[in-house]
């Protein structure tokens, strides 16, 4: 099996809007969970420091483009995304492609316990 695609991503929660943002998360809509498994995303996790969000999955799937693009178009997802939008404060205003970043990674440890870049 091939290595997963790691990615890392992290926003703001806007101020206020803390408790909402967790409320949606508690009771996840069962359409948007499936989406999420049926779109090849595993390990999909959310973390929380101060007003920092860091996203965390791994993509185990052939087609990363195809799997995003039927999230994408997936109506459970967009009024999803329309719910939780507003919890969300881009960290970066003014520069495309928010509110959402990405992190790239630099090092991990992998199976065998060495350690490798994980840029390459």
């Amino acid at each position: 099996m091939a290595e997963p695609l790691r990615v890392c991503l992290y926003t703001r929660v806007r101020p206020g809007m803390l408790e909402r943002y967790r409320e949606l998360h508690d009771a996840i809509w069962p359409g948007v969970a499936e989406r999420i498994r049926l779109s090849n995303f595993t390990n999909y996790t959310i973390f929380l420091r101060g007003d920092l969000l860091v996203q965390y999955y791994e993509y185990v799937g052939d087609d990363y483009e195809a799997d995003q693009a039927a999230m994408q178009a997936d109506p459970e997802s967009q009024r999803w995304w329309r719910e939780t939008g507003p919890c969300q404060l881009d960290p970066e205003p003014g520069t495309p492609g928010g509110p959402w970043r990405e992190l790239t990674p630099i090092w991990r440890l992998d199976e065998t316990g060495s350690g490798q870049d994980a840029t390459r």
